[in-house]
């Protein structure tokens, strides 16, 4: 018996886009002979679609189109559909509105509804604002002989075995399992963060093996927001072997068969099945992020993207980035020379832009600065120069390139990057400006590994040499350095990474060798810098802590603890 996977890109709200793809899959099935079609979760209302679910305008539209997506469907197939429903207690018992759930539609009628039963509300997830939890897990009868289990996403992720604790009090794999199903499937939107794909595929591993049932697992692809979806959906036999693959951060399609003798999945190898996971981190963030920006660019309606060119290294990654997600024709850079800038900087710029065959315009704002220092000194007189003159270079910086993208309708890129957000080296209203921080979750460290794996990988020179090595400076006074006002990089991001990611305390990042001083100057850096990051542009998540919607620290706090 065949069973297909679409691992869907859908884009949020559009339901009519995201019916047609999901019918588009069924016609692909049919042709290749199977009995049923598994889609991802909130397949066709697209996933997060976070507060369009308090609307009521949009659960009737729903339900609308799910209702014609089940007369669309070819009748020869069954299809599992990620979607809502109301939950009709909701007047007389209270709870949530309505329910994340997948539906089962066969020869032209919704068959059955099977509700999400763990919520998350950790990290990026708020579900309990939204959704009333299932009660109970539930199967159907696929050709009245083989009996499905079907789970959706965080239903899957509550073995405690694999944890070592309960994370939830019921476990609904268990509760399938002690119904005597032959086969769960699950429908997933499982966000993406470096090395998850492998540590997904242990815990789900783990399950097959733990309750001899195979697996059929189908997650989104695509990026929404924020937030990016890797894909790499898959099945387990029941031996906890894995035998399909589909691809990383792609859409895709699959086939796969149960046989009803052995009552399990095996793996037809007249396809190119096995697909195996990207084993470089570097390789993995550079895909994970150039599908982040093709999709946020696309999403929103945009087609081409402009940003600052300084000739650093920050820039010139995200111009990579751009260039590969959009194309070489749709990326503009743009040079901003001051009177600190170096001869070498304009340089590296322009080889950059040589290199990825990007457009480049370069607007001098040394004049501009003149007539700023000229209007502000009847005020400025008598003072030192400092952050009020350095930061006027990057707001000139910032203005002009808005100008931009509102004259011409190209979206404007940010360049900064996650040590930067962390501790405040950066400025509002200036480098800041922007629709999307590309690298925002992207530590300092990290950049400088992308950039010569980048190099690495194309077997030639795309990040400019000189751009590797020279010492990161924003140049806005003579001889400035990074350094200058921040801990060196290396040190400065584990201190990050262990209070960020980690949750570690002063004591816990000093005992682990950091210099208790420098520790204590990075995390007062970190708390009073919140009221930048809230005004940011939305930056694409790689980590397990990114500064975005998972990340909800107050502005106003002490510092006394």
């Amino acid at each position: 018996m065949k069973i297909a996977i679409a691992q869907l890109n859908p884009t949020v709200g559009d339901l009519t886009l995201n019916a047609q793809r999901i019918l588009d899959a069924a016609e692909k099935a049919v042709e290749a002979g199977c009995h049923l079609l598994l889609t991802t979760e909130l397949s066709l209302t697209g996933y997060p679609p976070r507060d369009l679910l308090i609307r009521p305008s949009f659960i009737e539209a729903t339900e609308k189109k799910l209702q014609q997506l089940a007369i669309d469907l070819p009748p020869k197939i069954a299809v599992l559909v990620g979607t809502i429903q109301q939950n009709l207690d909701y007047q007389t018992k209270g709870g949530n509105p309505i329910f994340n759930s997948a539906a089962l539609l066969e020869k032209g009628e919704i068959k059955q509804y099977f509700k999400k039963r763990l919520l998350p509300t950790y990290d990026v997830f708020d579900e309990d604002r939204y959704f009333e939890p299932g009660l109970e897990s539930d199967f159907f009868y696929l050709e009245e002989n083989l009996k499905i289990g079907v789970t959706i996403c965080e239903d899957l992720w509550n073995d405690e075995l694999f944890w070592g604790k309960r994370n939830y009090p019921c476990n609904p794999f268990q509760d399938l399992a002690n119904l005597d199903v032959d086969l769960v499937v699950n429908l997933s939107a499982s966000p993406y963060q470096v090395g998850k794909q492998k540590f997904r595929q242990s815990l789900i591993s783990h399950t097959a093996k733990r309750y001899n049932l195979p697996i059929l697992y189908a997650n989104q692809v695509g990026g929404n927001d924020d937030l990016i979806f890797d894909g790499c959906s898959f099945a387990f036999n029941k031996n906890g072997d894995k035998i399909l693959s589909l691809k990383p951060f792609e859409t895709d399609f699959a086939v796969i068969e149960f046989d009803t003798q052995t009552q399990d999945l095996v793996a037809n190898f007249s396809q190119n099945q096995d697909i195996n996971l990207i084993e470089n981190e570097d390789q993995e963030i550079w895909s994970a992020l150039v599908l982040g920006v093709k999709d946020y660019v696309h999403k929103c309606g945009f087609s081409k993207v402009v940003l600052g060119l300084s000739g650093g290294i920050d820039s010139s990654l995200v111009a990579a980035i751009a260039t590969e997600a959009l194309g070489a024709e749709n990326v503009l850079g743009v040079l901003m020379p001051s009177p600190y800038s170096s001869d070498h900087s304009i340089q590296d710029a322009l080889e950059l832009a040589n290199h990825l065959g990007i457009q480049t315009q370069t607007l001098p704002i040394g004049d501009l600065m003149q007539t700023f220092d000229q209007t502000l000194e009847p005020m400025f007189t008598g003072t030192s120069f400092g952050l009020a003159e350095e930061n006027l270079q990057s707001r000139i910086r910032g203005t002009l390139l808005m100008a931009v993208s509102n004259k011409f309708g190209h979206l404007l890129l940010t360049t900064g990057n996650k040590s930067e957000m962390a501790v405040g080296y950066c400025t509002l209203y200036g480098d800041m400006n922007g629709g999307l921080a590309v690298i925002a979750d992207v530590p300092k460290t990290r950049v400088y590994s992308l950039c010569s794996w980048l190099n690495q990988y194309y077997g030639k020179e795309i990040i400019p040499h000189h751009v590797l090595v020279k010492p990161p400076s924003a140049e806005l006074k003579p001889g400035q350095v990074d350094q200058d006002s921040l801990p060196p990089y290396e040190i400065l991001d584990d201190i990050l990474y262990r209070l960020v990611e980690k949750h570690q305390s002063l004591t816990e990042i000093v005992e682990a060798g950091q210099v208790e001083t420098v520790v204590k100057k990075v995390i007062r850096l970190v708390m009073i810098a919140e009221f930048k990051r809230r005004q940011a542009a939305p930056g694409l998540k790689i980590s397990d802590r990114a500064f975005g919607t998972g990340w909800r620290m107050p502005i106003a706090k002490a510092l006394n603890w």
